[in-house]
C-alpha cells in the first residue's frame, strides 16, 4: 500500500516535473525575442518597470531566439517581434526607462554608448533619460530591442508594450502612430527632390527643441553672423553672400544628428539654413520641414534681397536718399549688392527676393497681356473723353528698363515690381492721356497722333526717371474710335481719296500728252536729224565768211586809220578858218542887232508902240518874210480888200494890232474822229 502510494506520489512528481519542464521549455522563433516577467520576488524601485536584480516583474535580460528555459510558474515569458523598419521609412524610439528629463527638455539628451538601444543594461547604466529619443532608427533596421524598455513607432507598427494605461489605441484595437500624436507620413524619410511640375525646391527647417533665439531674432543661425562680421571687416561683399547662401549643416549632419545641432548651439524655432536635394532621416518629434521654391534668377533678371535677419541696420544710401535703408550683406535690410543670374538656397522666410526684370520690361495697357511675365495682367485699355466728349480706347505699350546697379534703390522706393506698375504707372499713363485728351478735339487728337505719342513718351520718360527707371519707348497700338466720329472721318477720307483719284487721272492725262510729243518727236528723228546736219553746215558757212569778212575789216580799219588821221588834220584847219570866219560874222550880226534894238527903242519913244509894231509889220513884209497875197487869187474884190481882210483877222477882240508882232503857238492836232454809226 505504502508502495502504491509511494509510486503514485512519484509518478505525480514525475509528471509535474515533467509538466513544469515543458511549460519552462520555450521555443523563440528567429524574428521574436522572449521578455521572461517574474511573479515572485522583491519590489521594484517606484519609477522602474523593469528588474535587473531579480525583482518582481519585467527583466532586463531578453531570451533570444531558440529553446530557452525559464522556471514555471515563477516566469511567464511572451514573445514579441525584432524591431524592423522598412525602407524608406524610420522608427522613432520613445524610452519607458531611464532618469527623468530635464525640465523644459521635450528630447533625450542621446549618448553614443547607447547605440541602437539594443542593451538596456548600456542605456541605463550610460545615463539614459526616459522619453523621447533623439536619433532615429534608419529604414532597414533589424534589431531585438526590449518591449518594455522602448517603444518604436514606425508608420505601420509600434513596437513593444505601452506601460501608460492612457495610451490611447487604434481602430484596430492596437496601437500606432496616432497613438502618439504624429502622422504616418511623417515617418518617411524625408525626400528633397525637383517638384512635379520641375521646379527647384528647397527643405526649410523648423526646429521644436532646443534654447531660445536670441533677442530680436526670428531665425537661429549656428554661431550667429560673427563670420559676417569679420568678412565685412575685411571688405568682401560676395564672400558673405556665398556665406550666408552657404550652409552650416555640416556640424549636424542635416539636422540628423539632432544632439550635435545643440551641442553646435542651435536654438529653437525657424532655421537659418535649409535642406538641399537629398533623403534625410529626421525625427518628426524634433524638426520638421516644408518645402519651398528655391530662388532662380534668370537671364535678363536680378534678384533683390530683403533681409529680415542679420548684423543691425546700418543704412548706406546716403542722406539724400529718403526712401528706407540700404544696407551691406548680411545686415538687416534692403542688400544694395543684388542675386545676378543663378539659383540661390535662400529661405524665403528671412530673406524675400524681389525678381525684377533688368531686360527691356514691355507692359501693354490691353486686353492681351505679356507672355514673359504678369506684371501687366491687372493693366487695362484707357478710356478718355475728348472735349466734345468722344470717348476713346487706347491701347498702349510702354518699354521701361531697371538698370541691375539701381534695382536695389527702386525696389525700395516702390516695394515691388507689381507696385512700380500698378500703383506708379498705371495711375501717371492713365491721367496723362485722359487729361491731354479732355481739352483737344477728337480730330486733332487722330491728326497728331504721332504727336500725342511723343509727348506721352517725354511725360513717362520724366515721370519715371525720379524713380531710377529708364523710359525705352511708348507706342499707341490701337484706338476705338466712337462710331460717329468713325463715320464723319470714313466720309472725309472717301472724299479725299476721290480728290487722289481725280488728281492721278489729271497726271496720267498729263503724261499721255506727253507721251503723244514724245512719240512725235520720234516720227520726225530723221528730219530733224538732217534739219540739225545743214544747221551745221551752215553754221560753218557763217564762219568762214565771218572770219573773211573780219579780215576785210582789219584791213579796211588800218588803211582807214591812216586817211582819217590826212582828214583830220585837214578838217582841223577848215574848221579853225570856219570858226574864225563865223565869230566875226556873229560879231557883226550883234552889233546890227543891237543897233536895230537901240533903233526900236528910240522909235517906240518917238512914235509910240503901236505904231511902231506896225511899222515892224510893214518892215517884215516889206522884206518878204510874211507871203499876204496867195499865189492864186480868187474873188472879185481888189487885192487892198484881201490885205485889209487879213489884217483886221490878225487883229484881237479890241483890234490890237501887237498880236501880229507876237510868236504864234504850235496848234494841237487833235485826232480826226471816226464818223458816228450810220
Amino acid at each position: 500500500m505504502v508502495g502504491i502510494v509511494v509510486a503514485v506520489v512519484l509518478l505525480a512528481l514525475v509528471g509535474a516535473v515533467v509538466f513544469i519542464a515543458a511549460k519552462s521549455l520555450i521555443y523563440i522563433g528567429p524574428t521574436d525575442v522572449g521578455l521572461p516577467t517574474k511573479r515572485f520576488g522583491s519590489k521594484l524601485n517606484p519609477g522602474n518597470v523593469i528588474a535587473f536584480s531579480g525583482e518582481a516583474g519585467y527583466q532586463a535580460d531578453l531570451l533570444m531566439p531558440g529553446w530557452r528555459f525559464r522556471l514555471w510558474p515563477i516566469y511567464a515569458v511572451d514573445k514579441y517581434p525584432w524591431v524592423q523598419v522598412p525602407a524608406g521609412e524610420i522608427g522613432v524610439v520613445i524610452a519607458q526607462v531611464g532618469d527623468p528629463l530635464p525640465i523644459g527638455a521635450k528630447s533625450a539628451e542621446y549618448r553614443a554608448a547607447f547605440g541602437d538601444f539594443r542593451d538596456v543594461r548600456d542605456f541605463l547604466a550610460n545615463g539614459g533619460q526616459k522619453g523621447l529619443q533623439r536619433p532615429v532608427l534608419p529604414p532597414g533596421t533589424l534589431a531585438p530591442i526590449h518591449p518594455v524598455a522602448f517603444l518604436v513607432i514606425t508608420p505601420q507598427t509600434v513596437y513593444g508594450e505601452p506601460v501608460s494605461p492612457d495610451t490611447p489605441v487604434d481602430k484596430r484595437g492596437g496601437y500606432g502612430p496616432e497613438s502618439f500624436g504624429l502622422d504616418p507620413a511623417s515617418l518617411d524619410v524625408v525626400n528633397i527632390t525637383p517638384s512635379a511640375q520641375g521646379g527647384d525646391v528647397i527643405g526649410v527647417v523648423t526646429v521644436l527643441e532646443g534654447q531660445p533665439q536670441a533677442k530680436g531674432d526670428i531665425a537661429s543661425r549656428l554661431g550667429g553672423f560673427e563670420d559676417v562680421k569679420q568678412m565685412e571687416r575685411d571688405g568682401n561683399p560676395v564672400e558673405i553672400i556665398g556665406a550666408l547662401i552657404g550652409t552650416k549643416n555640416d556640424l549636424h549632419n542635416n539636422y540628423q544628428d539632432f544632439q550635435a545641432f545643440l551641442d553646435n548651439g542651435g536654438r529653437i524655432g525657424l532655421q537659418h539654413d535649409p535642406l538641399l536635394y537629398g533623403a534625410y532621416l529626421l525625427n518628426p518629434f524634433l524638426v520638421q520641414v516644408e518645402l519651398v521654391p528655391m530662388t532662380v534668377v534668370q537671364q535678363g533678371e536680378v534678384a533683390v534681397i530683403k533681409s529680415y535677419v542679420g548684423l543691425p541696420t546700418e543704412d548706406t544710401s546716403g542722406e539724400h536718399f529718403k526712401f528706407g535703408s540700404m544696407v551691406n550683406p548680411g545686415h538687416k535690410g534692403i542688400w544694395y549688392e543684388p542675386l545676378r543670374t543663378g539659383k540661390y538656397p535662400l529661405n524665403p522666410r528671412i530673406y524675400a527676393a524681389e525678381i525684377v526684370p533688368t531686360s527691356i520690361l514691355t507692359l501693354n495697357w490691353a486686353t492681351e497681356t505679356s507672355e514673359a511675365h504678369d506684371l501687366d495682367k491687372s493693366l487695362s485699355p484707357i478710356k478718355a473723353k475728348s472735349r466734345e466728349g468722344f470717348e476713346f480706347i487706347i491701347d498702349l505699350q510702354v518699354l521701361i528698363h531697371v538698370p541691375d546697379t539701381q534695382a536695389a534703390k527702386v525696389i525700395s522706393m516702390v516695394g515691388t515690381m507689381k507696385n512700380l506698375v500698378n500703383e506708379v504707372l498705371e495711375s501717371a499713363v492713365g491721367n496723362h492721356f485722359r487729361n491731354n485728351l479732355q481739352g483737344e478735339p477728337a480730330v486733332t487728337f487722330i491728326e497728331t497722333r504721332d504727336e500725342v505719342q511723343k509727348q506721352a513718351e517725354e511725360y513717362i520718360r520724366s515721370y519715371l526717371s525720379r524713380y531710377e527707371v529708364e523710359t525705352r519707348g511708348v507706342y499707341i497700338q490701337g484706338v476705338v474710335l466712337p462710331t460717329k466720329l468713325v463715320e464723319v472721318l470714313t466720309e472725309r477720307e472717301i472724299a479725299r481719296q476721290q480728290h487722289t483719284t481725280f488728281e492721278q487721272e489729271r497726271v496720267a492725262e498729263e503724261k499721255r500728252v506727253e507721251l503723244e510729243q514724245v512719240r512725235g518727236t520720234a516720227a520726225m528723228q530723221a528730219d530733224l536729224a538732217k534739219s540739225s546736219v545743214s544747221i551745221k553746215i551752215k553754221e560753218n558757212d557763217a564762219e568762214g565768211r565771218k572770219a573773211e569778212a573780219a579780215g576785210a575789216a582789219a584791213y579796211t580799219r588800218t588803211t582807214g586809220e591812216a586817211d582819217a588821221h590826212v582828214v583830220q588834220v585837214k578838217g582841223d584847219a577848215e574848221a579853225h578858218v570856219v570858226k574864225e570866219t563865223g565869230e566875226a560874222e556873229a560879231a557883226a550880226i550883234k552889233a546890227q542887232g543891237v543897233a536895230r534894238a537901240i533903233g526900236y527903242e528910240k522909235q517906240r519913244e518917238a512914235l509910240g508902240s503901236e505904231a511902231t509894231a506896225l511899222v515892224a509889220v510893214f518892215s517884215e513884209i516889206g522884206g518878204g518874210h510874211v507871203k499876204i497875197v496867195p499865189d492864186v487869187l480868187v474873188g472879185s474884190g481888189s487885192p487892198i480888200d484881201g490885205l485889209a481882210a487879213t489884217l483886221m483877222q490878225t487883229l484881237n477882240g479890241n483890234g490890237d494890232i501887237r498880236e501880229l508882232a507876237k510868236p504864234k503857238a504850235k496848234q494841237r492836232t487833235e485826232p480826226a474822229k471816226p464818223p458816228a454809226d450810220e
